[in-house]
């Protein structure tokens, strides 16, 4: 077993490094959409800054459209837009695509919940003090929310790591991919626990420094 792994180290490494740069790419955009998506879904929802019902409606249908397709078909219907944006169909960057569409209406959801959690009547003393709402945006709600976000931003990139296993089925390659191709069709058991292994201990590393962080940021 060992043999068989060692001798495909090179794809293994090469793999792991596809999976890191979907993974970390996508992790980025979402969480810079996610952010934005959830402030406006919260503040067009709250009367203390822009309630809004029009936008904060045509928002919530948009990202419950997407979540509610399953990855997969996600990722196979916006191919046509991963040809437009990056130029081709197949490959990990095409995967990235449906990767942060998918990872931004899933963080904007958790984001507005993290921002919803924040004391209200902290929001509505400095409002009433005089202060700027986009000012209390910045200095308090974010702030206030960032432990909250920490723990959000970790089950995302979780979840993430989770839909970049199916980029192989469209050539985009990672750890999925490579246990698809040597696991199922090779029968090469070994090399599918191996990315399983792998898999989980990624998992474990995200969450322990997902959890270490967001304790460190409710501490400030």
């Amino acid at each position: 077993m060992l043999n068989a792994i060692w001798g495909v180290r090179d794809e293994i490494l090469k793999s792991l490094g596809e999976t890191a740069y979907m993974v970390i790419v996508s992790l980025v955009i979402a969480v810079i959409a996610g952010v934005f998506l959830g402030l406006l879904l919260f503040s067009t929802s709250n009367p203390l800054f822009i309630k809004n019902k029009v936008i904060n409606k045509i928002t919530g249908v948009i990202l419950n459209i997407i979540q509610s397709l399953p990855f997969l078909i996600l990722m196979i219907f916006l191919l046509p837009l991963s040809k437009l944006i990056v130029g081709t169909k197949i490959g990990t960057s095409a995967v990235i695509v449906p990767l942060s569409i998918s990872a931004t209406a899933f963080f904007a959801r958790l984001s507005e919940s993290s921002f919803s959690a924040v004391n209200q009547g902290v929001l509505e003393a400095y409002i009433a003090s005089g202060a700027g709402k986009l000012s209390v945006i910045f200095k308090i709600l974010i702030p206030e929310a960032l432990s909250s976000l920490a723990v959000n931003i970790t089950v995302t990139t979780i979840t993430v790591l989770g839909f970049s296993a199916m980029s192989g089925l469209v050539g985009g390659g990672g750890l999925g991919d490579l246990a698809y191709r040597y696991g199922y069709q090779r029968y090469q058991t070994e090399i599918m626990i191996a990315c399983v292994v792998i898999l989980v201990v990624l998992v474990q590393v995200i969450q322990w420094t997902g959890e270490k962080i967001a304790k460190g940021l409710s501490k400030k």
